[in-house]
């Protein structure tokens, strides 16, 4: 009898436990910090490490920045690393006072735990973005690991939809919507669009769009510094402003954050472009505002 009281008792307790575990889990979420984690590559880098952290800061938002790296990453690589629990990564974290540390060597089974991550993002390697087969043969693979090995239940999922080259790039993986920017954006949006309606993920952060909106305007074609990766200012503000508006569901537009580097005029177009992208995601809207004087 005095054996089963004290099994009752060790049952209680372990309940307790686990009840005040779960409320921790659940108080952590909902703490007024935004935690978000990129399972990305050189596209994650040009679009969340640099600027998100300061137009939350404008926005009087809190936000936690981790980024897996690996240059050019598709997500067959993440699905093998995975796998075999490889420590491959970068990991990269700015933060509540905007101070980025990295971690190299890092494993995804352990970023997937080191955060009460508000928000886990995919996307596909930029050559790949506009194919739809390579999504399907891998993202239901890598979203089903980190799902299992996520540590909060509450977690939410981002597809981040990537840009188009630039029209003239060297890139290899340009051969394969023929060399033509156009060609490229069009299957991007359609990808992103039948991915993103498979129902699994949350948010939908349209960069691609935000960066063809952006090159509708009078500064043209000029969005990259080597042909795919995002110039250093302008640039990378579009992608920033974009994911800003997509996490926080507040009109970008309004944030006062300008980087440095960047001119007024510059800025309006990167937040009316991101801005625009949010509202439609998968369709160009030209910046009529932003045109050349005639």
């Amino acid at each position: 009898m005095k054996a089963r009281q004290i099994s009752l008792l060790s049952i209680l307790l372990l309940f307790f436990l686990s009840s005040n575990r779960l409320n921790a889990q659940e108080q952590s979420l909902d703490d007024g910090v935004l935690r978000i984690l990129a399972i990305g590559n050189s596209f994650s880098e040009d679009a969340i490490e640099q600027n998100l952290y300061e137009l939350a800061k404008a926005g009087k938002k809190k936000i936690v920045i981790g980024n897996l790296y690996i240059g050019g990453a598709p997500l067959s690589l993440h699905v093998n690393n995975a796998k075999e629990d490889k420590p491959a990564y970068r990991y990269r974290k700015i933060n509540l006072d905007g101070q980025m540390s990295e971690k190299t060597n890092e494993r995804l089974s352990a970023a997937l735990v080191d955060e009460a991550w508000d928000y886990i993002s995919f996307q596909q390697a930029s050559p790949l973005s506009g194919d739809y087969d390579s999504y399907a043969k891998d993202l239901p693979l890598l979203y089903d690991y980190v799902t299992k090995h996520v540590k909060y239940q509450q977690t939410g999922y981002i597809l981040h939809q990537t840009w188009a080259y630039q029209n003239g790039s060297t890139h290899e993986g340009f051969v394969r919507y023929n060399r033509n920017q156009n060609v490229m954006y069009t299957a991007i949006a359609k990808t992103s669009q039948e991915v993103f309606n498979w129902g699994n993920f949350d948010v939908l952060v349209p960069s691609g769009t935000a960066i063809q909106n952006a090159r509708s305007s009078y500064l043209g074609d000029q969005f990259t510094r080597d042909g795919y990766h995002l110039n250093l200012d302008y640039g990378r503000f579009v992608a920033a402003c974009t994911w800003y508006e997509a996490l926080f569901k507040e009109n970008v537009i309004n944030n006062t954050f300008l980087p440095l580097k960047v001119t007024s005029i510059e800025g309006q177009i990167a937040r009316e472009a991101a801005h625009q992208a949010v509202e439609s995601p998968y369709g160009i809207t030209v910046l009529e505002d932003f045109q050349l004087m005639k």
